[in-house]
């Protein structure tokens, strides 16, 4: 059988393949009395939709409201999505330029396929999500990955996109709060950008999944407070806990609404109804508290673990301002182990202290195999208990 040269270029989700060793390794350890597997590689939230969210399913089935719906998504779920912008971040976002989709994931994907053409190179930082550039690689384009560093908060500049960009340059791709450093950029920094941009005649897409879950005032701004051109792309699976749902809205200029619809038409018909139906209760103000008392459950184990870290022996070189995740500079202590680089420290570290890690190998080259993303997703027991863990393998 011959496959596609697009699906050969597509490299594994090593996050997943990771995930995959440490579930064997568990399954082969359970019935020898080890430790159990603490999972702090997979960026999912460990609380489930609340209360009101799974009724609202639960009544849909019931009433038998899972049905195809229409391609932009429901009307009353743009509405809510719009009101959430103007409630939360102080921007006036029309329902008209909301699109539902299957998951942020299908967002990128419909943003891409809309926008660039074989050959288009698109700019990102080094190091960012995987499935992003591959979102490009899967519409013929190419993502082009920039270094950045710590001193600039592993965000791209400006300057950085200036100097740049080419002929064959589409736009920018960026995250903002970032997996997998949980840094968010500034907006004047993003403004900045968005000027080189426009003056190239390009598009600037921002990741804003991990939005909701900011924890400075700085960075709590939505990229389309900047610019209505910017497209944004968001989740209901991260502030909102509704991973498996798979759904997930972008926000486009009005003259790229009609664009996208036929793609989604063709591609995905719609979103599905019933997680739609559901999410309609996550605006309501009793969800909307509870969300934001899990945020500050995020933002102290981020304040405990960062600490941890730091007193075993890890370098954390930016403190994440938002989503669930710490980048920790790994060298130091994997010298100890006799190990050397993220991807053999990380399979010591399951191996020997059952505590599941993602090394830098997924998200670019630049010295992402010195790093390891942390994900303090997971509750403060289950940290705890890895922290100990590593600290006595470590000491």
């Amino acid at each position: 059988m011959k496959f596609s040269k697009r699906a050969e270029r597509i490299e594994p989700f090593y996050v997943l393949e990771m995930a995959k060793a440490a579930q064997a390794l568990a399954r082969e350890t359970a019935g020898q009395g080890g430790a159990p597997m603490i999972f702090l590689n997979i960026g999912e939230p460990d609380f489930s939709a609340p209360p009101l969210v799974q009724e609202a399913a639960v009544r849909a089935v019931r009433d038998g409201a899972t049905r195809y719906g229409d391609a932009l998504g429901q009307e009353a779920l743009r509405e809510r999505i719009s009101g959430w912008y103007q409630s939360r971040f102080g921007v006036r976002v029309p329902a008209s330029r909301i699109v539902v989709t299957a998951g942020a994931s299908a967002a990128l994907q419909l943003a891409c396929l809309a926008l660039i053409d074989p050959g288009d190179e698109i700019l990102m930082p080094d190091p960012s999500y995987p499935c992003n550039r591959h979102f490009v690689g899967a519409a013929e384009g190419r993502a082009v990955l920039l270094p950045t560093t710590a001193a600039q908060r592993y965000q791209l500049s400006a300057d950085t996109v200036r100097a740049a960009w080419t002929e064959k340059t589409r736009g920018v791709l960026l995250a903002s709060p970032s997996n997998p450093t949980g840094s968010s950029i500034a907006p004047d920094a993003l403004r900045c950008i968005q000027d080189v941009v426009r003056a190239h005649a390009g598009t600037t897409l921002v990741d804003e999944i991990y939005l909701g879950l900011s924890y400075e005032e700085a960075f709590s701004r939505s990229a389309l407070s900047v610019d209505d051109d910017i497209i944004s792309i968001n989740s209901f699976s991260k502030y909102f806990g509704m991973t498996g749902w798979r759904l997930g809205w972008m926000v486009l200029p009005e003259a790229l609404v009609p664009v996208v619809e036929r793609l989604v038409q063709n591609l995905f018909i719609c979103a599905s109804s019933l997680s739609q139906h559901a999410a309609l209760a996550c605006f309501e103000p009793e969800s909307i508290a509870e969300y934001e008392r899990r945020r500050a459950q995020f933002k102290a184990r981020r304040d405990y673990f960062i600490a941890a870290l730091q007193s075993i022996g890890f370098e954390v070189p930016v403190i994440p301002d938002g989503a669930f995740y710490v980048w920790a500079d790994c060298r130091h202590v994997a010298h100890r182990l006799g190990v050397t680089g993220s991807w053999d420290f990380a399979f010591e570290l399951m191996r020997r202290a059952h505590v599941a890690v993602t090394p830098g190998r997924d998200f670019g080259t630049a010295q992402t195999q010195h790093f390891i993303r942390f994900s303090t997703a997971q509750s403060m027991a289950q940290l705890e208990e890895a922290a100990a863990r590593m600290r006595a393998l470590l000491a």
